[in-house]
């Protein structure tokens, strides 16, 4: 009867010696059954625009891989902002991710000097969904049809020369327009690109100078015309709408892109888990079917990729910002 008291001593300090070791495995992989709940994300945008059809689009085919559902909200202020300054100071749990624009990080970090917030620092890039060039849409019940016209009838009815815009991206690339034209234009601020749209379809904006996603779809209704697409190509899904180039102003060039980020703190596994999932899901089939079907160039790479696009993005729109003498107010 000796042997069992002492069988039960070595099983005791065995299993006790698992109970220490299982919560220390579990300190050790912050991924260990992560997510286990809902993951918030936040669009700096309200519904309809760009942003949020990318976040609805790219988050429902993610939420197949990790296994939970990603919850959108909606937190449109100051171009998007807000929003931003919210999520970075959010636990770096992996709960809270955010869709950040180019206008929000890269482009805000650029002509903001006293920004709250940095696109690289105060965050962790995980996966860019998509890159675009931007879509000059005018009024259907107006005759100009071309860059050339529209700047004509600009400068004709300068008190009607208004153009839509929701954040720093779309105004630098009007002002471009702009100054590269000689066309005036004053700003309507609104909420998201959607409204963009509807303020040249209801007449009080001359033109806008949107984002794929909302504009593609009036575009084809006859609701706005399209008259360029920003940069040295034409689109794909506007093949009859020519480039900015091609109208004669090649540098009024714009490309903006979108992405997924999450707080600077994440750890870097779940950091990884949620870059997998978001990568998988730009390159999924549907899903970047269904970006090009908006005018959109799919991302998906990887997080260091990402980072340094945005560190040499920032530099070259300080450039821009510098030699058309730019002021913005935060």
């Amino acid at each position: 009867m000796t042997g069992l008291p002492r069988l039960l001593a070595h099983s005791s300090v065995a299993i006790a010696a698992l109970l220490v070791t299982q919560p220390s495995q579990a300190q050790t992989d912050p991924a260990a059954g992560f997510p286990n709940k809902p993951i918030r994300m936040i669009v700096p945008f309200a519904a309809g625009g760009g942003n949020d059809i990318f976040a609805r689009l790219v988050g429902n085919k993610a939420a197949e891989f990790l296994g939970q559902q990603f919850v959108i909200e909606n937190r449109p202020a100051a171009g998007g902002r807000v929003a931003a300054e919210f999520v970075a100071a959010q636990p770096g749990d992996g709960y809270t991710v955010f869709i950040g624009a180019s206008g929000v990080m890269s482009i805000s970090a650029a002509v903001y000097p006293q920004l709250h917030y940095h696109p690289t620092k105060s965050f962790v890039p995980l996966s860019m969904i998509a890159n675009f060039p931007l879509i000059m849409v005018g009024q259907t019940t107006i005759a100009a049809k071309t860059v050339p016209e529209l700047v004509a009838y600009a400068k004709a009815n300068p008190n009607k020369s208004n153009y839509g815009t929701t954040s720093p991206a779309f105004t630098i690339s009007s002002e471009l327009f702009k100054l590269k034209t000689g066309a005036p234009g004053v700003a309507i601020p609104l909420k998201s690109s959607a409204e963009m749209i509807l303020c040249v379809i209801q007449e009080q904006c001359l033109f806008s100078i949107s984002d794929g996603p909302p504009a593609i779809p009036q575009i084809k209704d006859g609701k706005v015309r399209a008259i360029a697409v920003t940069g040295s190509e034409r689109s794909p899904e506007l093949p009859d709408v020519p480039s900015m180039a091609e109208a004669g102003f090649p540098e009024v060039n714009t490309k903006l892109w979108s992405g997924m980020f999450a707080p600077a703190s994440t750890p870097p596994a779940i950091v990884n888990k949620l870059q997998a999932a978001f990568s998988r899901a730009i390159r999924d089939p549907e899903v970047s079917g269904k970006l090009r079907g908006m005018a959109v160039n799919p991302g998906g790479g990887t997080s260091d990729e990402f980072r340094k696009m945005i560190d040499a993005d920032i530099e070259s729109y300080v450039a821009v910002v510098k030699a058309a003498n730019l002021k913005f107010e935060q």
